[in-house]
């Protein structure tokens, strides 16, 4: 009797915490504050006709200065976003070597160029006395050789001192055209290396768009054509004529490279920004494409989803497959079909299960 009592007590004793348990998770689901998301609906196809490919832009002229010698950075002398002028030094390597070489091709030139005045007075000398029958034959051809000899190794010293001028060059880094200095690679104490970036600069005022196009659609443009390049940040159109078109694809991907050169303006324009590139040629029929921004993608590590809404007004992460880029947005291959609902924005840090208060 007492053991069937036990068991009773404790029976209701569960009953009664798995109440309370189940109460206070009720109340914590209903307390918690709504989160107020902005959501688009999914839609098939394309919203344009023609063909768009995003890219980026950069100036035309852009160089990344490098050095053919080793040596510490003794001093550089710009600023990124210093204006220059051709010409004008950016950077100073150590050159010490180079320096005690040059003195030493002096002293070769001063001994080269004392032995060849020396040779050339006694080769004119000699050539008088041979004209007056003075001097044989044999006398004055050996003269002649000295004299060209001198007059050889006076001509390899002058040679060699301007390689080592040449190598001055590559210590003091100089504007190779008038620009803007937009990077800077290294600081004073650095080792340089060859063929290593130490400045960049830029020509600002000519810009160009470099935009990858699917192999689908490269055949369909051609040089010459003139295309619309939109510019998001800065919430404009800009007039552009394609100047070159790759006809290889072998390191990039797939994607063919498409150079657009950009007509001047007045704009704010601005290396890496980017661009969607319209060109004046229809797409190739594409259907069930799904298209969604790429601000409401949500990235974890390697994988890509999107929140959607539940039937419970939550927020649900479906992770999905995505496909190519088309300017600021992206295709959706898998995981998301149309006339469903996702969420672009919200004003919190959404979650699984999260409350949502579409606006």
């Amino acid at each position: 009797m007492k053991t069937k009592l036990y068991i009773a007590a404790l029976f209701i004793f569960a009953i009664t915490i798995s109440s309370c348990g189940s109460d206070d998770k009720k109340t914590v689901a209903d307390n918690s504050p709504a989160v107020a998301v902005e959501v688009s609906t999914v839609s098939e196809g394309n919203s344009s006709p023609f063909l768009s490919a995003s890219g980026k832009i950069e100036a035309v002229n852009s160089a990344n200065i490098s050095t053919r010698m080793m040596g510490y950075v003794v001093k550089i002398y710009v600023q990124v976003g210093d204006k220059v002028n051709k010409g004008q030094q950016l950077i100073s390597i150590n050159n010490a070597d180079i320096s005690a070489k040059l003195a030493q091709v002096n002293a070769g030139i001063t001994e080269a160029t004392a032995a060849f005045n020396n040779a050339e007075k006694d080769y004119n000398r000699y050539t008088a006395l041979f004209k007056e029958n003075s001097a044989s034959q044999k006398e004055l051809d050996d003269i002649t050789a000295n004299y060209n000899m001198a007059k050889a190794r006076l001509e390899g010293a002058k040679q060699m001192k301007n390689e080592v001028n040449a190598q001055f060059s590559y210590s003091n880094i100089r504007a190779p055209f008038n620009g803007v200095v937009t990077n800077k690679f290294i600081k004073v104490g650095d080792m340089a290396n060859p063929g290593m970036p130490l400045v960049e600069v830029e020509s600002p005022g000519n810009f160009q768009v470099l935009a990858m196009v699917p192999e689908s659609e490269i055949l369909e443009i051609k040089s010459g054509s003139e295309v619309e390049v939109l510019i998001k940040t800065l919430d404009e159109t800009f007039k552009g004529t394609v100047a070159e078109v790759s006809t290889s694809a072998k390191n990039t991907g797939g994607q063919y490279m498409v150079k657009v050169m950009l007509d001047e303006s007045n704009s704010k324009l601005l290396s890496g920004m980017y661009a969607t590139v319209q060109f004046p040629t229809a797409k190739k029929a594409n259907t069930n494409r799904v298209l969604i921004p790429l601000e409401a993608i949500v990235q974890n590590g390697q994988l890509s989803g999107v929140y959607t809404v539940s039937e419970s007004n939550t927020a649900l992460l479906r992770w999905l497959r995505l496909g190519r880029t088309y300017g600021d947005s992206v295709e959706v291959l898998s995981g998301l079909s149309a006339e469903e609902q996702y969420i672009i924005s919200a004003e919190a840090k959404l979650f699984n299960g999260a409350r949502i208060s579409v606006q």
